[in-house]
């Protein structure tokens, strides 16, 4: 059942894609009202930066508001498109080509008409900087619902952002042999960018670690008797075979008045190495008072970047969890390693965000090296769920611009997590739930010289698919190639 509806999604994609095709170039309204607002259009748009390689920007006009809307595209150059189909703006793929690539590095002014009981308004332009750098050309993420206590259907699912092309990587469906148990698929992970070594794990039935390595197939398993649980929240050294994970005793509970509903959280969480050509698990880090969690690798390999707990007051150190949560926050600390003999070096604080009265989790380093990205709340170390929590960015060598602003990556009251660089380290991606404060969505931020531009969303052949997808996007990760490996050829590691 779950394969006939998977097809039924794949036919419903080829619709969009042909309806994408059929572009309409309307002539722009020979009779219009002028206003001095930018078009509420979704996704905003609206003075954008974006990369000249990217998928067309497809958008509409409210539709309960609208009935119909038209576009002009005007390029640095002189020339002139218009779209419009019904309220939607529909690009068609090679002209979309043509204006990027006579804009690179200069910006696309856009011109937006709307019909409102019968009377068509002309909004204030506004424009399109289009970067001379590239952005990686896939992603992957995995598709979930938003939902408190249960899902069913899940997958990890691969993009090309120049296209709307999107297919499966794997889906907890194909080797599920316990339905009453279910299984959960999470935690892609790739070195360096690319897919000929990386990972996913597979929890409940069938469980264990998918791993590819140099392109062969198996699956692992990381738990040993001296680890709280499996490796999990995983990153691939850049250039051994090496993986760090935390290890963890997860729970959550839930709120009846608080705004952000579900409150995850660890009762144990230690950080453990795997060696994959020894099949051997090393304990990093395992204090016994403190929590430590989601492990990430400097660009060469010569630091560990990690999250740990600061200890609660005296007064609340024996209180259930439950009612101490708020006060427990991480900072961000790194230990030298020496990859020869497998030795990591003394702790050392990176960001004090407890000082802050905050809590900063799931760090990532630019690719230069110069860097650090962090989500942080107040409290925790499960940002997505967090209202509050922000994408935020500190240098940590002196070669990092003095003056770092990437307010254009968040939104205001809506939570923004799971932050990653592109490999060039122009780009910088997060999970975002704005718009509906439930689902969480890809958007992009062009970063340079320490500086953020405004975030847009994922490009969709249609603009509706976000808002007709009951999924959030999951743990978004850049990627230069895409997992050649079928979902077929995957599943029988489970045989």
């Amino acid at each position: 059942m779950k394969r006939n509806i998977l097809s039924c999604c794949q036919i419903l994609a080829v619709a969009l894609l042909l309806l994408s095709s059929c572009v309409s170039h309307p002539d722009v309204p020979s009779e219009s009202k002028k206003t001095d607002s930018l078009p509420a259009i979704y996704p905003d748009y609206c003075d954008v930066t974006i990369p000249y390689n990217i998928a067309p920007l497809n958008f509409m006009l409210p539709a309960a508001e609208y009935s119909a809307c038209v576009a002009r595209f005007t390029t640095p150059d002189g020339k002139q498109q218009t779209y419009g189909k019904g309220v939607k703006v529909l690009i068609a793929d090679d002209e979309w080509r043509e204006m990027l690539e006579g804009a690179k590095g200069k910006s696309i002014m856009v011109e937006v008409w709307g019909e409102k009981q019968g009377q068509w308004l002309a909004f204030s332009p506004f424009e399109l900087h289009v970067a001379a750098d590239p952005i990686d050309e896939y992603l992957s993420y995995r598709l979930i619902e938003p939902t408190y206590v249960a899902w069913s259907y899940m997958s990890i699912a691969q993009r090309n952002v120049t296209n709307f092309d999107e297919n499966e990587i794997f889906n907890n469906a194909i080797t599920c042999n316990n339905r009453e148990k279910g299984q959960c698929i999470n935690c892609h992970s790739y070195q360096n960018y690319k897919t000929d070594n990386m990972l996913f794990h597979v929890r409940l039935s069938n469980s264990g670690t998918v791993l590819v390595n140099d392109g062969k197939v198996s699956k692992v398993n990381l738990k040993r008797d001296y680890t709280i649980s499996s490796g999990v929240y995983p990153s691939w050294h850049p250039t051994e075979k090496l993986i760090a994970f935390s290890t963890n005793l997860t729970r959550q509970a839930f709120h009846t008045a608080n705004s952000n509903k579900i409150e995850v959280y660890d009762l144990e969480s230690d950080m453990i190495l795997y060696d994959i050509e020894k099949d051997s698990v090393i304990v990093v880090s395992n204090d016994p008072e403190l929590l430590e969690v989601y492990p990430t690798w400097s660009p060469d390999g010569q630091y560990l970047y990690y999250c740990k707990s600061v200890p609660l007051p005296e007064e609340m150190r024996d209180k259930d969890i439950r009612t101490t949560y708020p006060k427990i926050q991480y900072n961000l600390y790194r230990k030298s390693f020496d990859a020869e003999g497998l030795r990591f070096g003394e702790e050392e604080l990176v960001y004090d965000a407890a000082s802050l009265d905050k809590s900063a989790t799931l760090p990532r380093i630019s690719p230069d090296g110069h860097y650090l990205l962090f989500a942080q709340g107040h409290y925790g170390c499960f940002h997505s769920r967090h209202s509050e929590a922000d994408i935020e960015c500190i240098g940590i060598d002196d070669e990092a611009s003095e003056n770092i602003d990437i307010r254009g990556v968040n939104s205001d009251g809506f939570s923004e997590s799971y932050p990653s660089w592109s490999s060039n380290g122009r780009w910088i991606m997060c999970a975002s739930r704005r718009y509906d404060g439930n689902y969480s969505r890809v958007y992009f931020t062009y970063f340079n010289n320490g500086k953020a531009a405004k975030a847009f969303l994922l490009p969709q052949a249609d603009p509706e698919n976000n808002t007709f997808l009951l999924k959030s996007y999951n743990r978004p990760e850049f990627m230069v190639e895409p997992v050649t490996i079928s979902v077929e050829e995957f599943s029988r590691v489970f045989d």
